[in-house]
């Protein structure tokens, strides 16, 4: 599948991301890619959150793509349970970086930890976890569990920290070739 044929939906984590985040550079540089908007980025609010990326979903005109990042990933998770069949036949796919663990009580904010627990049962498309062997909000070991409860493909980024703009990673080439390679066996 090429960017073009699919509406690709970033869902940024808790505070978003910035401008420099690869999630923000990525979203520029795609004609067919938007943003899921929350009201409150500080307080994330796990209802709101999965009601906004269903609202997206159901507003996409061509086949989807999710982009997520963070927390976001827990929201594409937890959204899927509240979705009709006829908004999941749309998804063709996730992309899913540096999920948190948020069955972790040493997460912080706490507030995080209303998004779990973490989604056991396979994602109903195809799905990649890209996760760092030192990402500070989740173990390597917990998001490989993830990956594979989820049926997801599971890259290791080595020590990338929360492969964010805090980490040096604002255009993320590694993660862009990953993601191409990822549509390309996707179908239309």
């Amino acid at each position: 599948m090429k960017i073009s044929q699919a509406d690709i939906i970033m869902v940024p984590g808790y505070t978003n991301s910035d401008a420099d985040h690869w999630q923000s550079r990525w979203q520029n540089q795609m004609k067919t890619a938007r943003r899921v908007d929350q009201e409150d980025w500080l307080k994330p609010v796990v209802e709101d959150w999965t009601a906004n990326l269903i609202a997206a979903v159901s507003e996409a005109t061509a086949p989807v793509v999710l982009i997520a990042h963070s927390l976001g990933g827990q929201v594409v998770a937890q959204a899927i349970a509240g979705m009709e069949d006829s908004q999941l036949s749309t998804i063709r796919g996730a992309f899913i970086v540096a999920p948190p663990d948020v069955e972790n009580p040493s997460l912080r904010p706490r507030h995080l930890m209303t998004f779990g627990p973490y989604r056991r049962e396979p994602f109903p498309f195809p799905s990649v976890v890209v996760a760092s062997q030192n990402d500070p909000f989740c173990s390597i070991e917990t998001a490989a569990e993830m990956a594979l409860a989820w049926g997801s493909k599971f890259v290791d980024a080595r020590e990338s920290g929360h492969i964010n703009s805090d980490s040096g990673h604002g255009p993320w080439p590694d993660g862009l070739m990953v993601f191409a390679n990822f549509m390309k066996n996707l179908k239309a």
